[in-house]
């Protein structure tokens, strides 16, 4: 604000400065017009007695006595030196008296100068002329006059430049109120203007600093404002809610983590306990232990996934990529889940569109991604049900499918199958596991720049990525 009341300043006193040289001038011209009326009237009354074809009786007492006083007016006015001559050499001026106002200007008039500027005068011209004599600047205005188209003779006037010029200062007072008006009008109108436009950033302001104190619920009033302003409080609402989100997704995180932490620990501490009393009975020993260690490796497994969300999110997290065989890949996967569906006598089925299927990506990363969810298939698919993994190439990449005939997901739940910790009754995470499987799996596909899919099917639930081939020199067959 002080830069811009600074600006105001500056250009009020440069119009300012502007607006007394332009009154200044308008000023002289006014004067040189009133000297060239006042000549034209002492012109006209010495024409009055003059006779056109060269007979000039001598003027009158009254018509001289006019003359006069006159001249006499004029210079008490202008403090000029009024010189009145006809074409039979009749004179009259006030010498005298211009020479006891201001002696130094009467003795700067030349008799030459004078009689070469009453020659173009007695040709018929108007002069008025601004010129320095004697180091001094004067006004000269020259008026013939002329009776009956024949110039009978001249006036001839001239002042001191001061004179006509008046003096400047009177003009700068009233200049500087007008300007101190208006800069005191602009400074008033500005800070109304500035305080109504900072109005929402002070609003902004506030909130930032209840933001501060962990008040996420604060916003921003938008009302009738400049376009940036209501922008600006947008952005800022916007702001708002994410943080509102993410605040109260690390609070249900917290809240999350401690739940399931707390059910394995209580469960192991109870049991333990109830074996060292001997509330449970020797014989159950080892049936108790054996939910003890269930319990312990679901904490572990707890443990484990928190760690590898936590290593994933970190922003120096990054990829070993490298170019491996998908379909390789899922063998592998299956292997390592083999018990697990022989003791549930699940069917498996690969259909493999492409073998070998070479992709570029982070092995150890997509295998995690594979396993997690040949996982969840396994737990929510029926016993005997069957499980499908299927891959598929296009110019976009190889796509990966892992397909099973379970409950599937319910329409409600889908938005949130990603969140961390979800588990709702019907979603395909629900009551087993610790809900972290599939927000590992997304961030892993984030990380290369893809996404993990839940796809629509009639029945089960099934699940797509898609990665990048491997380069043009790998050699891919098409199967049979």
């Amino acid at each position: 604000m002080a830069v811009v009341l600074a600006v105001i300043l500056l250009l009020t006193g440069v119009f300012s400065a502007i607006g007394v040289v332009a009154l200044r001038n308008q000023q002289i011209s006014q004067q040189l017009e009133n000297l060239r009326k006042e000549g034209r009237e002492i012109a006209y009354l010495a024409a009055q007695n003059n006779d056109p074809f060269g007979f000039a009786p001598p003027w009158r007492d009254d018509q001289r006595e006019y003359l006069s006083w006159k001249a006499s007016e004029v210079f008490q006015e202008y403090g000029a030196y009024i010189l009145v001559v006809d074409r039979q050499g009749r004179l009259m001026d006030n010498m005298q008296a211009a020479y006891a106002g201001d002696p130094a200007f009467a003795a700067s008039l030349n008799g030459k100068e004078i009689s070469q500027a009453l020659v173009q005068v007695l040709g018929g011209e108007e002069i008025d002329v601004r010129a320095d004599v004697d180091g001094s600047p004067t006004f000269t205005v020259g008026v013939p006059f002329v009776q009956d188209n024949v110039v009978l003779g001249a006036v001839f006037i001239r002042t001191p430049a001061q004179s006509v010029e008046g003096d400047t200062g009177a003009l700068v007072g009233p200049v500087l109120m007008l300007s101190g008006a208006a800069v005191l009008i602009s400074a008033l109108a500005l800070f109304f203007l500035v305080r109504n436009a900072l109005r929402p950033l002070k609003r902004m302001t506030d909130a930032s600093r209840a933001m501060a104190q962990g008040d996420f619920a604060v916003r921003v009033e938008q009302e009738a404002a400049a376009p940036e302003m209501a922008e600006l409080a947008d952005a800022f609402n916007t702001m708002a809610d994410q943080l509102s989100a993410v605040e109260k997704q690390r609070r249900e995180f917290v809240a999350n983590v401690s739940h399931e932490l707390r059910s394995p620990i209580t469960a192991i501490s109870g049991f333990v306990q109830g074996m060292e009393d001997g509330t449970i009975p020797l014989p159950e020993h080892a049936k108790y232990l054996g939910v003890v260690r269930r319990e312990t490796s679901r904490l572990s497994k707890l443990i484990n996934d928190l760690l590898a969300l936590s290593r994933l999110e970190r922003e120096d997290a990054a990829l070993n990529e490298s170019d491996f065989d998908i379909c390789e890949m899922l063998r592998r996967a299956i292997i390592r889940r083999i018990t697990d569906l022989e003791n549930k006598k699940m069917e498996l089925v690969c259909d493999f569109a492409l073998e070998p299927c070479m992709v570029h990506a982070d092995a150890d990363r997509i295998e995690q991604v594979v396993v997690n969810l040949l996982d969840n298939a396994i737990k929510f698919t029926p016993e005997g049900g069957t499980i499908t993994l299927t891959t598929s190439g296009a110019e976009d990449g190889a796509t990966v499918v892992i397909r099973d005939n379970g409950p599937g997901v319910a329409p409600e739940d889908r938005p949130r199958l990603f969140e961390r910790f979800f588990t709702a009754d019907r979603a395909h995470t629900s009551g087993k596991g610790t809900g972290l499987g599939l927000s590992i799996c997304q961030r892993i596909m984030e990380m290369h720049l893809s996404s993990i899919r839940l796809l629509d099917t009639p029945e089960g639930a099934a699940f797509a990525f898609t990665l990048p081939l491997a380069g043009e020199e790998q050699v891919v067959n098409k199967k049979e």
